[in-house]
């Protein structure tokens, strides 16, 4: 027995496993099915916005659809209605039940086939065991400085415990091996396919202590690049010398300076590095900020650690981005923030799964056919999508789409909680200058694909834990994050299977697009690239990386899920924006103004692509429909 392309699209290869015998994998198959009828985390193929959950929405934005809600029953009717099960959504019915009470009727409805939205589950079964990763939503950042109370109020309720989650993360795992970060040069783009371990530089949001890196000194790291001798030497002198680039100016003139131009011009410009020396930065800014750095201003390359600015004599930098360039980024679930998405879940729909502990939400089993049960007080509704909300004298008519149907239900109030950019499309009624505000708010385009591998001894023979690539499909390619929670034990063998964690951002450099504009291009190309071409990219990058050292693609994949964030990273201010930092807050006020008793959610509605935003503004959008109820 063969498991065919097919089977990952249709998600029926939940069970994947490189030398089991055509018995064990029809074993595997049935005990997965016998299970449970429907568990979308053991989906392999496109997942994230996979096909069938933005068909609706497109008909929409696209084709201008319009949907007449008089022709339509009203099937049920609800106090709230919520638009977007993902974090914010899901957060906007826990407070609705803290307010209103237990009893108060909800709905929540998603165009996705699994809730949480960004915060995705990814699932594995070996032969001998489960794989947890994140499809989406990967951990708490800084809790301690970023959380606000209302935050910090929410996760002790449901018994997750920052404090222990930082014990949870074995910090020390991959150095302990002797691993160390590493750049891969490709074939393609540097005449040789090399792994160049050891290097020494910090990185944002970093889970290796910055004295635990196993970096080597950085003259003899840059040596080994294969690049010309004159790149090589510019390269050590940035990182090397203390140098003012901007001398002459005044410190405004420099920080004013560094808002508004682009890494990239700055290299070029002010350091004179060659194209082919810029190039070794391009993607380094792709997992943090969603672009490159032609799209990244100096002020955000300097939080994101990048060489060229110790010599300047700069401000320091604020709270903020100081805590995201110190602070430990540790305090992870073994699956991302899904596991925060499943804890509110079970907290609202409480025969979904046993258990009321962070560590036991990891292994609990979920059982999906609870989700909407008539008696729940909670329903959430999957593979829904709405499509037209409308205010009328007693309430908000909400019309969605699912299974090729159109249904109407009836709500007191409503919040939307999906992409705030598809709000225009869903509630008409608004203000042409809130559905403008609205449509700023370009998304930008991210994969996180997951690959289950045999085993893990060609990192080993490489010396490295994680990956950056300067100009590959795939920026970054690590080992998962060594997370040992309740009953979920991180792999530690490396003869054994585990799951690899690789980014990939479409971006256009040197095409002189705003950030925008990369965004919606980079959008496009992936919701117009099928599974097999996605599939193609992996495994070529994954043998040339590790050819060399015995990986073989064709055997030692076990399994690979494409998370295909077409609508990713929500947009934030930037010096290289369209917009000036004030008139950004504006459009961010204006969009998320109340439409009578509709109210707008989602970390969108903050220019903020974190979990905690989106906690915070689902308790925003709570609270105006609470005033309004008075």
């Amino acid at each position: 027995m063969t498991v065919t392309r097919r089977d990952f699209l249709n998600g029926v290869a939940i069970s994947i496993v490189a030398g089991m015998a055509p018995t064990q994998i029809l074993k595997a198959s049935e005990r997965t099915a016998t299970q449970t009828l429907y568990y979308p985390p053991t989906l392999t193929g496109l997942r994230g916005n996979h096909p069938g959950s933005f068909e609706g929405a497109h008909a929409l934005a696209r084709e201008g659809k319009k949907f007449d809600p008089k022709n339509l029953p009203i099937e049920e009717n609800y106090d709230l209605v919520i638009v977007g099960g993902g974090l914010s959504g899901l957060a906007s019915a826990y407070f609705w039940q803290q307010l209103q009470g237990k009893n108060s009727k909800i709905l929540i409805i998603d165009n996705h086939d699994d809730f949480g939205g960004h915060a995705k589950r990814n699932e594995f079964h070996t032969a001998d065991r489960m794989i947890l990763g994140y499809g989406g939503s990967e951990s708490f950042q800084s809790p301690e400085h970023n959380f606000s109370q209302t935050v910090k109020d929410l996760i002790k309720e449901l018994n997750i415990n920052v404090d222990v989650m930082a014990k949870d993360f074995d910090t020390t795992f991959y150095p302990d091996l002797n691993l160390s970060r590493g750049v891969y040069f490709d074939k393609q783009n540097f005449a040789i396919n090399k792994i160049v371990s050891g290097d020494p530089g910090r990185a944002v949001s970093d889970d290796i202590p910055p004295n635990r890196l196993n970096g080597r000194n950085i003259v003899e790291f840059i040596n080994d690049f294969p690049l010309s001798e004159e790149d090589r030497q510019a390269l050590i002198t940035l990182h090397t010398e203390n140098k003012d680039y901007l001398a002459g100016m005044s410190t405004d003139e420099k920080s004013a300076w560094l808002d508004k131009h682009s890494y990239t011009q700055f290299l070029k410009d002010k350091v004179k590095l060659n194209d082919s020396a810029i190039r070794y930065f391009q993607q380094r800014t792709n997992d943090f900020q969603a672009i490159g750095i032609d799209g990244v201003s100096c002020s955000d390359a300097r939080l994101c650690a990048l060489p060229g600015f110790e010599g300047m004599n700069l401000p320091p930098m604020d709270a903020d981005d100081l805590a995201d360039l110190d602070d430990p980024y540790i305090y992870h679930f073994p699956d991302g923030n899904a596991g925060l998405a499943r804890s509110i879940v079970r907290h609202l729909v409480p025969a979904i799964a046993p258990g009321d502990t962070m560590e036991s939400i990891v292994t609990a089993k979920f059982d999906y056919s609870q989700l909407d049960k008539p008696e729940n007080p909670v329903k959430i509704r999957l593979s829904s999508t709405g499509v037209h909300a409308a205010n009328v004298d007693d309430g908000v008519e909400v019309i969605y789409l699912k299974e090729g149907k159109l249904n109407k239900v009836k709500a007191g109030q409503v919040v939307m909680a999906g992409y705030n950019m598809m709000i225009p499309y869903i509630v008409p009624e608004m203000p042409e200058a809130q559905k403008e505000a609205l449509k700023q708010n370009v998304k930008a385009p991210l994969v996180y694909t997951k690959v289950i591998v045999n085993n893990w001894e060609p990192f080993i023979k490489k010396g490295v834990h994680e990956i950056y690539a300067p100009a590959a499909p795939y920026s970054r390619v690590k080992l998962d994050y060594p997370v040992d929670m309740g009953d979920y034990k991180h792999p530690r063998d490396p003869k054994k299977p585990i799951c690899l964690h690789m980014v990939y951002v479409p971006t256009f450099p040197g095409s002189g697009l705003s950030i925008r504009e990369q965004s919606r291009k980079g959008r496009a190309f992936l919701l117009g690239t099928p599974f097999e071409v996605h599939e193609q990219m992996v495994r070529d990058q994954l043998q040339g990386m590790f050819g060399d050292a015995g990986f073989d693609n064709q055997k030692d994949i076990q399994a690979i899920t494409v998370n295909r964030w077409a609508h990713g990273y929500s947009y934030t201010y930037s010096g290289l924006s369209e917009d000036s930092e004030d008139s950004a807050q504006k459009i961010i006020e204006t969009a998320r103004q109340p439409v009578g008793k509709i109210t707008i959610a989602n970390s969108d509605s903050d220019w903020a692509p974190y979990a905690h935003a989106a906690i915070d503004q689902g308790w925003r959008a709570v609270n105006e429909l609470h005033k309004m109820k008075g």
